[in-house]
């Protein structure tokens, strides 16, 4: 995708944000329409269930994947080059960040690019968590819980200083990566068949996962023209709105395609909400469920920055280019999730049923 042109009317910086202000309205618009949520998904699933949620979850998953790999394939995006897979990854920070954060999003009730999205629509229990979120995350990269951040990713790191490619490590070929995207897609509809999901959530959650192919295509086609060096990135909350945040706090801000992303998916779920007649004011439901919340947005905003990503960013972003520690975080999330609701939330269910 040649992006010159634009270049030639559009400074750097702004291109990239409203780049990522694209990226962010598609999965925005997307994610709330087809109710697109990790956390539900793995509640599902650990209650023994394979309904709705896991059906939408595995269908955005694996269209992203699908979608990746073929614009891969056919030489309009070039993984290698992501910056997660250039860097060092950290399997000790994808164990213990992806176990915190699947405990926090069942908590908080909802990941952080879910809880992005409910904010848009009114949830101010989703706006006090996402704050709390992205203050936690920048303490995380550059403040008071930096050091410990980083001493718990340094216990076991990926070794050569780039991350590990799952299917090279496999010695699986590129087209693996299709097959196996098509192997869940197929397993995928399986399941919608069987909930009857409506085609409207169908296809949006196969617009989450168009979301995240078009991020790595655009930033990668921007990348190839710019003068100064930009990141190969795509849709992830983590760093972004920590990055948001400090854009609003400082007094020189720069726009990077992170600073685009975030306000586009508020702008995509809120418009999407009130066309739909979804806008409504909602708030905690006492002051149990906001200690719930906040505990919650607090381990996902530490738990995001050692996994290397949040649910979006490592377990879909990370995932549809195979990126190890990626995987690895996400099995754990699913994993953490999974404990959560066992201890916390079943029981309740359990005593409501006998």
């Amino acid at each position: 995708m040649d992006l010159v042109w634009l270049l030639d009317h559009v400074e750097e910086g702004t291109l990239a944000a409203l780049l990522g202000l694209l990226t962010g309205a598609v999965f925005g618009v997307a994610a709330q329409r087809s109710a697109f949520c990790l956390r539900a998904a793995t509640v599902e699933f650990s209650r023994g269930l394979l309904g709705p949620k896991v059906a939408v979850w595995l269908l955005a998953f694996s269209t992203a994947v699908i979608w990746v790999q073929g614009a891969e394939l056919l030489g309009l995006f070039r993984s290698s080059e992501a910056r997660m897979m250039a860097v060092a990854g950290s399997w000790s920070g994808a164990i213990l960040g992806g176990l915190m954060f699947g405990a926090g999003m069942v908590l908080a009730r909802g990941c952080s690019g879910r809880l992005l999205v409910l904010a848009a629509t009114g949830n101010l229990r989703a706006v006090v968590s996402g704050l709390i979120f992205a203050v936690v995350a920048q303490m995380s990269l550059h403040g008071l819980l930096s050091p410990m951040r980083a001493w718990l990713a340094g216990q076991w790191i990926t070794p050569g200083g780039a991350n590990v490619d799952l299917l090279a490590a496999l010695g699986l070929p590129k087209i693996a990566g299709i097959m196996l995207g098509v192997a869940i897609a197929a397993l995928a509809f399986v399941l919608v068949r069987r909930n009857k999901v409506g085609f409207a959530a169908v296809a949006f959650a196969s617009g989450v996962g168009f979301s995240v192919a078009l991020g790595w295509v655009l930033t990668y086609s921007l990348a190839q023209v710019a003068f100064e060096p930009m990141p190969v990135t795509s849709a992830t909350f983590s760093g972004p709105s920590a990055d948001t945040l400090m854009f609003f706090l400082t007094e020189n801000p720069v726009l990077d395609f992170n600073i685009g992303l975030v306000p586009g998916v508020f702008l995509g779920a809120f418009l999407s909400a009130t066309l739909k007649g979804e806008f409504r004011f909602q708030g905690f439901e006492g002051e149990g469920q906001m200690r719930r919340s906040m505990t919650g947005a607090a381990l996902m905003g530490f738990g995001a920055m050692l996994a290397g990503g949040c649910a979006i960013g490592a377990g879909v972003t990370g995932g549809s280019i195979f990126v190890a520690t990626a995987w690895l975080a996400l099995l754990c999330m699913w994993i953490g999730a999974g404990v959560t609701d066992w201890l916390v939330d079943q029981p309740s269910v359990r005593r409501a049923i006998a």
